[in-house]
């Protein structure tokens, strides 16, 4: 289970990669973030423009086509989704203060955590429950053999 001391051991600080929205509100908590680069070529001794692109897990779906966010590597959410929005830097179209607000570090961190003890007290009682089962299939099949054995006498 996760405490508050855990939640603040994790809290080391990633690189962060500034971006553009180019796809927004086409999936659910997901944005598609591109992020300029270079490459560098050896036989024109020349870089060349590289851009990559993330898919971003944007948790309130506050992002819009258009705004220039910093993100930094967050867990995995899904099998493409690696990165998690930390902050806008430049709202395109409609205002910051208009929209759902960014959760900040701690605040993933802590619904994280919830979610997780959330998870285990679930399993808990789900192994509890196959448990009692168990124990009642037991008392069963002794029932069921003390009946056969009181019709065999």
């Amino acid at each position: 289970m996760a405490t508050s001391t855990a939640i603040t051991a994790f809290t080391k600080s990633f690189r962060e990669l500034h971006g553009v929205v180019v796809s927004a509100g086409l999936m659910d908590r997901t944005v598609k973030v591109t992020v300029g680069g270079q490459k560098w070529n050896n036989f024109l001794k020349k870089f060349f423009k590289a851009p990559q692109t993330h898919l971003v897990h944007d948790p309130n779906n506050s992002l819009r086509t258009g705004d220039v966010v910093a993100i930094t590597p967050g867990w995995r959410t899904s099998k493409n989704k690696r990165h998690v929005v930390k902050h806008i830097i430049a709202p395109a179209g409609v205002p910051i203060e208009e929209r759902p607000a960014v959760p900040t570090e701690q605040d993933r961190w802590a619904s994280e955590a919830a979610w997780r003890e959330a998870k285990d007290k679930r399993r808990a009682l789900r192994k509890q429950l196959e448990i009692l089962d168990l124990k009642l299939a037991n008392a069963a099949s002794v029932a069921k053999r003390l009946q056969k054995e009181s019709c065999n006498i």
